[in-house]
Formats: C-alpha cells, structure tokens, sequence
C-alpha cells in the first residue's frame, strides 16, 4: 500500500525548492523541473535531461531534532536509487546554530552522497557509516535517519533501483498455530526444515578469501586439510511453541518465555568447528558483530542482553555443540516469524598486525508450514484517513526506534549518571551524618564535583541550558511530542531529577552538584585559593542589588522567545556552557575570551556567574519558591548576633540577619559544617562549655559527698 505524505500544495519542498540552486545539491546540475502533483518531489535537471529526483526529508519523516522542529534535508536520488547529493536547508538545532559551525554539518551531510538505497532496504538501514560530530550527537542522529528512511520512501514510491512500494496483501496471511506439533528427534527436525544448517569447511573458507579484492587475504590460507570443518550451524525458531518444546524441552522452554517480553520471538543457534559464530567482540563491546538476523528491511544485531546461553537440547540424537545459545528478536524490531528470513554469518582473516578482510555468508530459514495456519485475506483500507493512521503509526514507530536505540546506545552513561543520582540523594537525606566532619564533607564535594565536570560535562555534554526551558514552554504552547526530549536520554532524566529536586531542595541540588559549569567555576577558584589568590566579597548592599540580573535576563530572552525561538537561541548565548562544555573550547577567540573573562572573574569571586548571570539559575530559581521541605537548620543565634555562616557561605546566599535564600543557596552544606563545628559556632561552643561546666560541677559534688564526715562514719560502719 502506497504511504501517504504532505499535501503538494503545503509540501515543504514547494517552500525551499527555490532558495537552493541545483548545482549545490549535485554538482553539475542546473535546475530542477516542476514538483510533482503525486508525491511532493522535482526532477534534478542537467541540459535538460533529468539526473534524478530531489526531495525534502521532512515531507516524508516527522523525526524532529533536539529543538523540537524538523531538520529540513534537500536529497538527490537517482533512478538507481542512489544518493547523488545531500543538503542541509533548514533547521531550529541550537548547537548548530550557534556552537558547531554550518560548514562541518554540510559537510558531514554531503558524504551521504554515493549512499545506495537499495543496500540500505536490504539490510535495514546498516550498510553505511553513522558519522558523529562531537556535540551533535542527537542533530546528526536525527538527519541519518530522516536520510535513510525518506530515501527509501521515495524509492519505493517512485520504484527506483528495482524497489517498489509493499502491494496490499489480498492473499492468505499466516499465523502461529499453537495446536502444531513437532517431531522429538534431531534428524527428523533437521529433516522437515525446523532446523537448518550452515556447513563450511577449511577448503570453502580459503575460496572465499581468494575472490575477495584484497589479494592479502588469498595469501593467508587456512593450513588444515581442505575437508576440515570450519563451522557447522543449525538454527531453529524457538518461540514458536512446538519448535521450542521439542528443542528446549518443557522446564527450559518456560524459563525462555519467561525471559521474553510480549511480542518477542527467539532463535537457538548451535555451532562446533574451530571458528566461533559469536566471537569475543561481545565481551569488549556487548555486541555479537559476527551474525546478523535480516528480513527484508529489518535487521536485528545481537547484544549481550539479547543472550542467553542455554545448557543442552532436548532433541533425540542432537550433536555435541562447542556453542549452544539463545538469541532474542525485540518485539519493536518488525520481525516477522511467519515470513523467511536469514541469518548472515560473517568470518573474518587477518591480512596485517591490526587489518583484518571480511567476507560473509548466509543460512535462510523460513518456518514449516505445519507450524501456521491461514488468516482470512485482509480487505484493503477503504478510506484515505484510515491509510494516514497507518502511516502515522508507523512514522510514530520509526521514531520510537530511534530514540530507544539511543537510549541503548548510552547505556554505560545514563548508569553513570543515575548512580551520581542515588549518591548525590543519599547525601542529601543523611546531610547530618556527612556533615560531621568538614574534611570528609570538603573531599566529597570537591570529588562529585570532580565527576559533574568530567563525566558529565566533558565526556557526556550534558549540560541543560536555558534553551531547554524555552524549547519547552514552545513545544507546550504548540504540538507537544516527547519524541523530541527523548532524543537526549541524560538530558531527559537530567530534568526529571531537577523537578523532583526543585521540591525537596530547591535550585542548588542541580545548580551547586549538578552543573558541570558550575563545578568548573568552583573547582578552578579553588585551585585560584591554593596559589594564593585573593578572595573579594562585595558589600552586602552592592551584592543583593546583582541578584536580580540573571532573572532580568531569563525574562528577556523568554519575551523574545514568544516571538521567535531561533532569536532566543542565539542570545542565549550569553550561556558559556556551550563553549567550556560541549564544544571543550574549540571555539572562535571571542567565544573563547568571554568564557575566560568569566572564569578569571570566578578566581576572586566564587561562582561569580551563577550568582549574577546565568538566565538557567534564573529559570530554576522561580519554581523553586515551592519546595516542601527545608533541610538547611537554623539557631536562633543565626544572624542575631552570630554573623558566621554569613561571613563564609561561598555564595553570600545567607541575609545578615540570618535566613537562608533559597532562590540563591548551591546547597554546598558548608552552613551545615559550620552548624555542627566545635570551633566555629558559638551557639556549639556555648552549649559544650556548659555542659563542660555541669560535668565539672557534678565532679566536684561527687567529690564533696565523698570527703564529708558522715560518708565516712557509714563507710567505717
């Protein structure tokens, strides 16, 4: 059934076709011809003649970028379905416009050119390269899949380099039949097709190796006989209940759906011979590289958590098996049991001390028909709005995959940081028992901190900007989708735990521990205090009158963002996250030199940005009025007349009369160091003199008792 896509009339190619000249999607072209009235795509003209066919990503993909808006990408096809050129038009991501100079996206985006088309519908989109610009990530993620996915689109539709558009089915569809059973032996199973097997031997190998085009390969034989066995594979489709409790045997067959989740199919793959299908790669890199499972667009490549390893078959007469595994197939892959697949193996051969040449082959499987039963013929849709749900469900789909192979992707990361989560909570909850002592405490701020700023700043980016909040309150106020926050995994659960925070502790849990910038400011002032730096504290009044600057600045960019968005991007960047952060100060001097001129302020005033500029602190500041909870204790001493948690918060977020604001606190428990401190706080002071001072008295009564007379007759008694 033919997708549908965006109206000719309101097209997005209708748009832009005219502000972007032929020769700069594909050299030597020279205008594109009319917009189709069918499918929103131009003839690519070259003399006259057509090269091709020029289209928008956008009117075929709804894949929006970290901005929240579609990155809009002029491709250029041929009739081979080749990509012949490649062309950013237009796009709202804040780090391009604004950190990551346009002319390396283009470039980046050009080198899709040469992309076949036909490759990619066969293996699912795996055939190319994912190149990654630092700082990018989720931008150039987003214009990979919305390349792929479009060109394939319009492939089809047009019925370039031999693809066509999927025909409404209006034969007999199959189904899993659960009353199937399967034979008990091996040989019978292996007989009637349930089973299938790959055998190579040493001899296959080096003829394969010989044809490649790296003549090294041929010169690095395998030197065992000709008829030793390489590998021999058998696999079969588990999940499929008589095939699993014939293989597996009942109790191993209910733990493997146990294990699976709804949707999910499996397959056993068994192998001996002296090369491993699963090879050692997974171990490094959680990713079983030597087999892939492809079904006509869908590929599914095995992860470590995919895996199971699976004791003994339960078959009659089964072989002995060196490897004997279980792979799972997600539900979200697209795989379909009742359809032929194939399993590709590929073996690989060292040519030099850290080369290595490739070549693959293959096992397809395609289940009995003893094991399915026959469906009615579906009727085809009847009307137009019922194909436009389709497609969105499968745009919706395609866009679900790919935040959740993002989200795979950063595994390691978003553990690291939900572990600097747990910690940084449990420090918070127990703040009495860590405060005790001003070292442990001062070692273990500057340690989170050490890690806010490596792991957190510099190895992941993520750092949350005041662009967040504006391209919420823009995505709120128009078409909300969560597909685009989604994107960014650390970024997401970041914000989650700064509106949980806002509650229990207000703006300093993200601002004070969280902040990679932040931590730059305070761990480089306190390098500055250790070479002898001077510290300036500004006169109250002076002080509390600077406060107010950073919401004034919030505000006026909000205002601006009502009006434009991309507008606001750009004097945000009065942020330096972006600069010290992302990019790591690969920069333009004058980016470079204002980022510096703060940081250098920052040595003789702490956090001097935080405190009088940043627009993010701003924006945290004001939700943060209804925190429930206030975990920073007070003595009634405090401010009147003890002056001494004022005179050392680094921040002056203390009043001279004592109360804490909340709206300026980082949370860096130092106040809470100086509430337990025996040689700082008078109220602590006071309070272990007298109780000095009784234990004193009540030793000397004790010894009065004891020398008066009378004690001494009742003792003499």
């Amino acid at each position: 059934m033919a997708q549908p896509v965006r109206a000719q009339a309101g097209s997005v190619l209708a748009q832009y076709i005219s502000e972007v000249a032929a020769a700069d999607l594909v050299e030597g072209a020279d205008a594109f011809g009319p917009v189709r009235d069918d499918v929103p795509v131009a003839p690519l003209l070259k003399g006259g003649e057509r090269i091709g066919w020029a289209f928008i990503t956008s009117d075929y993909v709804g894949t929006t970028g970290y901005s929240g808006k579609p990155i809009h990408t002029m491709v250029a096809v041929d009739d081979a379905a080749v990509v012949r050129g490649v062309k950013l038009v237009k796009h709202s991501e804040p780090i391009v416009l604004i950190g990551i100079p346009d002319r390396k996206i283009q470039a980046l985006a050009a080198d899709y050119a040469g992309l076949d088309l036909v490759a990619e519908a066969t293996s699912g989109g795996t055939t190319h390269d994912l190149k990654i610009i630092a700082g990018a990530t989720v931008t150039i993620m987003v214009i990979d899949d919305s390349i792929v996915r479009a060109g394939l689109k319009v492939a089809r539709r047009l019925g370039l380099g031999g693809l066509s558009a999927p025909e409404a089915d209006t034969g007999p569809k199959f189904e899993i039949n659960p009353d199937a059973q399967a034979a008990g032996d091996w040989m019978t199973l292996e007989g009637d097709g349930t089973l299938r097997r790959l055998s190579l031997d040493v001899g296959q190998i080096n003829a394969a190796f010989e044809a490649v085009d790296d003549p090294r390969a041929a010169k690095r034989p395998i030197k065992d006989p000709a008829d030793t066995n390489f590998i021999e594979m058998y696999m079969g489709l588990v999940s499929v209940p008589a095939v699993g409790e014939a293989l597996l045997g009942p109790a191993e067959h209910a733990n493997m759906q146990g294990w699976l989740e709804e949707g999910d199919h499996a397959i056993m793959i068994a192998g001996r011979g002296m090369y491993s299908f699963k090879g050692s790669g997974y171990v490094r890199g959680g990713i079983f590289d030597r087999i892939v499972l492809i079904q006509g667009d869908v590929s599914v490549r095995f992860r470590d958590r995919m895996h199971r390893r699976l004791g003994a078959i339960a078959a009659e007469g089964a072989p002995d098996f060196s490897e004997l595994d279980l792979f799972r197939i997600p539900a979200d892959s697209g795989f379909d049991p009742t359809e032929p697949f194939r399993l590709q193996l590929l073996v690989q051969r060292d040519v030099a001390a850290i080369e290595r040449v490739f070549t693959t082959f293959e096992m397809g499987y395609r289940l009995p028909d003893q094991y399915l039963r026959p469906l009615p013929a579906a009727a085809p849709p009847a009307e137009t709005a019922e194909a436009r749900a389709v497609a969105d469900q499968e745009e919706s789909a395609a866009q679900a995959a790919l935040w959740k192979r993002i989200w795979k992707d950063k595994t390691v990361e978003i553990a690291g940081l939900s572990l600097m989560l747990l910690v940084l909570t449990a420090a918070f909850f127990f703040q009495g028992v860590l405060t005790q002592s001003e070292k442990v405490t001062f070692w273990f701020r500057m340690s989170f901190l050490t890690v806010t700023l490596v792991f957190l700043g510099w190895y992941t980016n993520a750092q949350l900007s005041v662009v967040n909040v504006l391209a919420l309150f823009a995505a709120l106020t128009t078409d909300f989708s969560w597909q685009a926050f989604l994107l960014d995994p650390l970024t997401f659960i970041l914000w989650f735990a700064v509106a949980a925070s806002l509650i229990f502790w207000g703006r300093g849990a993200y601002c004070g521990w969280l902040c990679p910038f932040g931590a730059l400011q305070e761990l480089t002032n306190r390098f500055g205090r250790w070479l002898g730096i001077p510290q300036w504290t500004l006169p109250w009044g002076l002080h509390e009158r600077l406060w107010p600057v950073k919401y004034m600045i919030f505000l006026g960019l909000f205002g601006v963002s009502l009006t434009s968005l991309e507008q606001a991007e750009h004097l945000a960047e009065i942020e330096p996250f972006k600069t010290a952060i992302v990019l790591k100060f690969m920069r333009a001097w004058p980016f470079v030199a204002y980022v510096a001129a703060l940081l250098i302020a920052g040595l003789f005033v702490e956090r001097f940005y935080c405190r009088y500029l940043c627009p993010l602190g701003g924006a945290l500041a004001i939700p943060a009025r209804m925190r429930m909870f206030d975990w920073l204790k007070r003595y009634r001493d405090c401010g009147n007349p003890c002056q001494t948690c004022a005179h050392e918060c680094p921040v002056q977020a203390i009043h001279p009369t004592g109360e804490i604001n909340p709206n300026e606190c980082v949370n860096c428990l130092h106040c809470q160091v100086l509430y337990q401190s025996e040689t700082k706080c008078p109220v602590v002071i006071r309070r272990n003199k007298r109780r000095k001072s009784a234990a004193r008295g009540a030793a000397d009564l004790d010894r009065v008792i004891t020398n008066h007379p009378n004690q001494k007759e009742k003792t003499n008694v």
